[in-house]
């Protein structure tokens, strides 16, 4: 998760540093979980990767707004989009440990369940996410996330296998977005709203919404906390913010997640299939912690810098 790029990258590292100082009295441990080589199986608990996350999120999305002019539009997929809010300015970045730290504790057992990756659009699994099973995540075309507590979960992956399809269980300890986290949510709403939330200060689309964050939607902290047990509608924005602005050359989009795994489905999208939109992945998967990654970071910056000045070599990735 960009460990490779701590201590090198100046701007990367005081972010993760004022986040983990932000963080509280568990700051220091959670960095030491975060650094530790793998196999690393703390990486498996949802209460230390979520915070992590975020971190590792806005503190990219800081070191790439000192390259040649700030990104102008953000998208964030689950707390991704906190970083996103963070990185619009709704809340500033020396209060996001304590506000992750905060969503943490407000997690606590409840929501206890799992997440299913499904190879089928959502609209397939009406059928199935019935009960206390919910859709999760619309991630792509085809690639929709089904979540709930481990028994219906369970009776939901019968299902699914009599009914033909492809699925994974995801390496998650909660059924994030569905409504068993309905109570968490309330309590980070509580936390949220004593925090002097502002409108944007970018153009930020809402993966609740699939479309920009209004100023009065910004302010209210339930419109943040609320996704917690919500629909993550992914794709859903991220077409709409291509349809929208990716028509015109020019447009390029950063994918911050580790594994590439947020721009997979745009790959396919006309914009980017008739250029004019490029994809540029900030990490390299296989890399985490090592100089590789650092290498992998600064290559994407010079792709960044040579797609502004219009180069052809600026293909779009297919």
């Amino acid at each position: 998760m960009a460990a490779g790029l701590y201590g090198s990258d100046a701007v990367f590292t005081a972010h993760m540093d004022a986040f983990f100082a932000g963080y509280g009295p568990d700051g220091a441990a959670l960095r030491d979980v975060w650094l530790r080589p793998a196999p690393n199986p703390k990486l498996g608990d949802a209460l230390l990767t979520q915070p992590l996350l975020f971190a590792v999120g806005q503190a990219l999305g800081r070191a790439v707004a000192e390259w040649e002019g700030a990104p102008q539009v953000y998208l964030g997929h689950s707390v991704g989009e906190l970083a996103a809010a963070c990185l619009a300015g709704v809340f500033g970045p020396d209060e996001g440990g304590a506000l992750m730290a905060a969503r943490s504790k407000a997690l606590g057992t409840d929501g206890a369940g799992g997440m299913l990756a499904v190879s089928a659009p959502a609209d397939a699994m009406a059928p199935y996410a019935t009960g206390e099973v919910a859709v999760a995540a619309v991630n792509g075309p085809r690639q929709t996330v089904l979540a709930g507590p481990d028994g219906p979960l369970d009776w939901t992956q019968l299902r699914l296998t009599e009914g033909g399809f492809t699925f994974m269980r995801l390496r998650s300890s909660h059924a994030f977005h569905s409504p068993v986290l309905r109570p968490a949510a309330d309590r980070f709403a509580a936390v949220l709203g004593r925090v002097g939330l502002r409108p944007p200060q970018a153009e930020l689309y809402s993966s609740r919404t699939a479309r920009p964050v209004r100023a009065d939607e910004a302010v209210r902290p339930e419109f943040w906390a609320g996704q917690l047990a919500l629909t993550v509608r992914y794709w859903p924005a991220l077409s709409a913010l291509l349809d929208t602005e990716g028509t015109e050359p020019g447009l390029v989009l950063l994918d911050a997640s580790v594994d590439n795994s947020l721009s997979a489905p745009v790959r396919r999208h006309p914009a980017v299939r008739g250029g004019a939109t490029v994809v540029v992945p900030l990490l390299a998967p296989g890399t985490e912690g090592t100089p590789a990654e650092l290498a992998a970071f600064e290559a994407a910056r010079e792709q960044v810098l040579r797609s502004r000045e219009g180069s052809p070599a600026q293909a779009p990735v297919s």
